[in-house]
C-alpha cells in the first residue's frame, strides 16, 4: 500500500466523521434548549469547518486552504467571545430589574413614620 493511497484513505474516513459531527452539531443548533448551548455549538461548528477546510486541503495537496482555515479560527474565536460578552451582559441586565427591599428604604430617616 502507497503513502498517497493510504492519505486517501484516511482523509475520506476522516471527511465522512466530519460529516456526521457536523449533521450532530447542526441538530444540537436548532434543538438547543438554551443560548449558551447554541454558542457552544456555533463554536464547535466552526472548528468542524477548519477540520473540513484543513482536510481538503490534504487531500488536494493544496496548502492554502489551511491559511484559510487559520483565519477561520480567530474569526470563530472572536466570535465566540462576542457571543459570551452579549450572553453575560444580558445576564447582567436582567438582575437590573430587581428592586431594593422596603428594608433599605427604612433606613433613611424621612422615609420612617411621620416624618416628612
Amino acid at each position: 500500500m502507497s503513502v498517497a493511497a493510504l492519505i486517501d484513505g484516511v482523509t475520506t474516513v476522516t471527511l465522512v466523521m466530519l460529516s456526521i459531527a457536523l449533521a450532530l452539531v447542526v441538530v444540537r443548533i436548532f434543538l438547543g434548549p438554551t443560548l449558551p448551548d447554541r454558542i457552544v455549538a456555533l463554536d464547535l461548528l466552526v472548528g468542524i469547518v477548519i477540520g473540513f477546510i484543513a482536510t481538503i486541503g490534504i487531500k488536494t495537496a493544496t496548502y492554502q486552504y489551511l491559511d484559510i482555515a487559520i483565519a477561520l479560527g480567530l474569526v470563530g474565536f472572536l466570535a465566540t467571545v462576542a457571543f459570551a460578552r452579549f450572553v453575560l451582559r444580558r445576564g447582567r441586565a436582567g438582575d437590573a430589574d430587581i428592586t431594593l427591599p422596603d428594608s433599605d428604604l427604612d433606613s433613611r430617616p424621612d422615609a420612617r413614620e411621620g416624618h416628612a
